[in-house]
């Protein structure tokens, strides 16, 4: 008679110190988004599909009016070095890179042109206030944030104004608006539903 031993999951345990970035790979590919901020490991749950239709359509738009030499990129990490506050590892649900880029698997702000964020229900303070926050504070030009509007999406475009973001445009709907940031190109977003 053979014996049936119960399978279970594999185990870890959190480093000694701060989190880096070496200890994201411990976790599985899951749909789950690790981060590090600070030093301090920060996990958010999958996104629904209504939320990874919206980062397509992003992608989408901004791919088709990108100049020669830029990067449209889905999740791409960001690595944030705060000095003595620890790093931080971002991955914003979309990021824009300029052309020259190092094309390192994490990004150095200063290779990133604008980086999106597509809120749900369980990330959305943390894209209100957290990241936002962290991208200014590295030198990121541009930061955008999609939320639910009235009928579309609802679009609100920020750029850089000394170590803060200032509001720029909020667009929703399907007229399409002009905007210079990350480069020319003109949204609706009413056409990513």
């Amino acid at each position: 008679m053979t014996s049936q031993v119960a399978s279970s999951p594999p185990r870890w345990s959190a480093p000694e110190g701060r989190w880096t970035e070496p200890d994201l790979h411990l976790f599985p590919p899951d749909g789950h988004r690790y981060e590090i901020v600070d030093g301090c490991l920060h996990a958010a749950p999958p996104p629904p599909e209504s939320h990874e239709a919206v980062v397509r359509a992003v992608v989408t738009t901004l791919r088709s009016a990108a100049p020669p030499g830029w990067w449209v990129c889905d999740r791409l990490g960001i690595a944030i070095n705060q000095g003595t506050s620890g790093e931080s590892n971002l991955v914003p649900d979309v990021t824009v890179l300029r052309p020259r880029s190092s094309g390192a698997i994490w990004s150095d702000p200063a290779d990133v042109a604008l980086v999106v964020e597509v809120e749900t229900a369980a990330t959305r303070r943390y894209d209100r206030i957290l990241k936002p926050s962290l991208y200014a504070e590295a030198g990121i030009h541009a930061f955008w944030r999609v939320e639910a509007g009235r009928y579309t999406p609802l679009l609100r475009t920020y750029i850089l104004s000394g170590s803060r973001y200032r509001s720029e445009h909020s667009i929703e709907g399907a007229e399409p608006v002009k905007l210079d940031a990350p480069y020319p190109l003109r949204i609706a977003p009413a056409a990513w539903l």
